[in-house]
Formats: C-alpha cells, sequence, structure tokens
C-alpha cells in the first residue's frame, strides 16, 4: 500500500431502487428515479483505468460502496486519505451522507462540504439561499399534490414545473412549461403521485440551456478554469426521455440500437462572450457564498440579449458524462480518468506543504 488513498464513495442504482420497491414505489418510477445514480454504473467501467492513473501519482484508488463507507472510512488513515462521493442528495438519494461520514472520521474530502450536499438537492431551498445571495435565480413557489405550500409570483411567460428533490431531468414532461398556475398545480399532483415529491414552480425564463463546469485539475483553479457551454438539444428543455436516453442501462442500449444521440456542445465565449464573462462572476459568488469548490456544475439560462438566469448548481455533477468530459478534454487536455487523478495528486500536494 501507498501512503495515500483516494476513497471514491459512490451509491449504485441498484441499491437505491432495492430500497425506493421496499417503499413501494412502483417499479418503473424507481427505474426513473434511480436513473440519477447511473453515473456510477457508467464510472465503474473505469474504475481499473483510474486506478492506474491514481498510481501514477503514487495515489491507491478505493472505490467504496456507499452502503459499505462507514467501516471502510472507520479503517481508513485521516492523514493520508481524501474522499471523493460521486453523487449528492438526500431523500430519495444518500450521497450528502459521504461527506458527512469523511469528517466525522476526519478524512479531508474533494469538493464542497457535507452541508451543501444536502442544500443542493433541495430545489426550493437552494433557491432562497441563491436568491438571498442576490444572484440571478428565477422566483419560484413549492407546490405540494395540488395546493401551493408558497405561491409563486405573477409571471407572464409562465411556469417551469420540476420535482423538488430529484434530478437528472426525472419529472420533467413535454408540458412542464405551462402557461397557468392551475396547471402548475396539476403537474404537482402528478409528481407527488408518481414520486412523492413536492414540486418547484418556477418563473418561466427565455433563452438556450448553458452548463458550467469546473474540475479543480490545478488545486489553484479558479473560474477562469470553467468550462462553459450552450447545449443544445433541440428543444427548449430536455425531458426525462432524453435523459435516460443517454445514461446508465438505457444509454447504452441506445448506443447498441444506434438511436444514442448526444446534445450539441458550443461554447458560449463564441456567440456571447459578455453573457460567459456574467457567468464565470456567477461561479465566483457560489465558490464565495455557497462553498463551492474542486468539483462543481451550473445549469443556467441565457437569452439572446445576454441576460443570464442561474437555475440550480450540482455539487456532485455527472463526471462519465459527455458534457463533463467534453470539458476535461478542452479544458484540461485530459480524458476524465486522467483528469480525476491529478486532481486528487493535486489537493494531496497542497496538504503536505
Amino acid at each position: 500500500m501507498s501512503a495515500r488513498t483516494l476513497a471514491l464513495i459512490y451509491e449504485t442504482e441498484a441499491a437505491c431502487r432495492e430500497r425506493l420497491l421496499a417503499a413501494g414505489f412502483d417499479s418503473g418510477r424507481a427505474l426513473e428515479i434511480t436513473s440519477y445514480l447511473a453515473q456510477a454504473t457508467d464510472l465503474a467501467l473505469e474504475f481499473g483505468e483510474l486506478a492506474k492513473q491514481c498510481a501514477v501519482h503514487g495515489i491507491d484508488f478505493a472505490p467504496i460502496e456507499l452502503d459499505a463507507a462507514p467501516k471502510a472510512l472507520a479503517m481508513l488513515d485521516p492523514a493520508s486519505t481524501l474522499v471523493w462521493t460521486l453523487t449528492d442528495g438526500i431523500a430519495y438519494y444518500r450521497g450528502s451522507a459521504s461527506p458527512a461520514l469523511a469528517r466525522l472520521y476526519g478524512h479531508g474530502t474533494i469538493g464542497a462540504d457535507d452541508s451543501v450536499f444536502a442544500l443542493c438537492q433541495d430545489k426550493f431551498r437552494s433557491g432562497a439561499v441563491l436568491s438571498a445571495l442576490g444572484l440571478p435565480v428565477p422566483p419560484a413557489g413549492l407546490a405540494r399534490d395540488g395546493r401551493f405550500v408558497v405561491a409563486p409570483p405573477a409571471s407572464p411567460g409562465g411556469y417551469f414545473v420540476k420535482p423538488n428533490r430529484l434530478g437528472s431531468k426525472v419529472g420533467i414532461w413535454p408540458d412542464s412549461r405551462c402557461r397557468t398556475a392551475e396547471h402548475a398545480l396539476e403537474l404537482s399532483r402528478r409528481i407527488f403521485a408518481a414520486y412523492r415529491d413536492d414540486a418547484i414552480v418556477q418563473a418561466y425564463v427565455p433563452g438556450r440551456n448553458v452548463r458550467a463546469s469546473f474540475l479543480a485539475v490545478d488545486p489553484e483553479a479558479g473560474p477562469e478554469r470553467l468550462g462553459v457551454v450552450f447545449v443544445d438539444a433541440g428543444g427548449d428543455f430536455q425531458t426525462m426521455a432524453d435523459s435516460l436516453a443517454l445514461y446508465g442501462d438505457t444509454g447504452a442500449a441506445a448506443k447498441a440500437a444506434g438511436t444514442y444521440a448526444e446534445p450539441e456542445l458550443v461554447p458560449v465565449s463564441a456567440a456571447q462572450p459578455a453573457a460567459d464573462a456574467a457567468i464565470r462572476e456567477i461561479a465566483a459568488r457560489l465558490m464565495a457564498g455557497v462553498g463551492l469548490k474542486d468539483v462543481y456544475s451550473i445549469d443556467l439560462r441565457v437569452e439572446p440579449d445576454g441576460n443570464v438566469h442561474l437555475i440550480e448548481f450540482e455539487v456532485g455533477p455527472g463526471l462519465p458524462c459527455f458534457d463533463f468530459r467534453d470539458y476535461c478534454r478542452r479544458q484540461w487536455s485530459m480524458t476524465l480518468v486522467q483528469a480525476m487523478a491529478s486532481t486528487a495528486a493535486g489537493r494531496f500536494a497542497i496538504a503536505s506543504r
């Protein structure tokens, strides 16, 4: 064993699905919910190569399933271990438990602290924090099974409705953009029946979808190393069906059938440099005000006039997804596993100073 260990904690689709089925969820809905964890399924195929890349830097790689993490972390030396949590989450997903366990056992972590892992998956609460920081987040209400817990503000452009605590476009349907509050409440009833979740009802904002990705391969990196791209999937927004066709078992089946098609990624700086600069400023404020660091992604909308809207952020972004791989190639000239191993090496180097 080398003196340093990178422990990657991940939650599997199978373990999550088993819990959901035991809780009485329909098998189809459980499959949809657990699709958020498909990055663990996809990245597991590269664990061997990731171990090789870590070894180049004198680091042992230890992939650990979340349920085994308490015992495994208790046995690792805090002086020589870094914990990287692959997936965030509360309620349906349990990723936020991992950085909390790391803190309990005294291990250093890659990424934001555990409180942010819990916050980011609750879209209504995180939106309130972003609004308090003065960031350009669409105003929103919260609905539960056909009634408003918090009424949304009047919105001439209508509303966008999605589950409050789910990710990977789960519960986003073709009619998730709606014109009236009554339709929004109907969508909340559908969301509650399918997923037992509240619905966030955001004022609809126009524009193109943007993904901003960040990985601190250089530990001193800041928003200048952000990758900011338009994600053009051929529609106003991606639905759950669109997302399911890209990742995990469903994505693999689409590739085998020849129907797999990734959205086009276009650098925002090439078309709207002022918007690109504004997004980097938003990222800087998120890093200072929320505590984003090391690895994260941000979803935004950019209007033709350059007006930027912050939709949400993730501290456990989909690392093996096409957009993050593209970011590693463009920004760092590395494969994903090379970039991950180099990030860990940089953090160990700082810790040893």
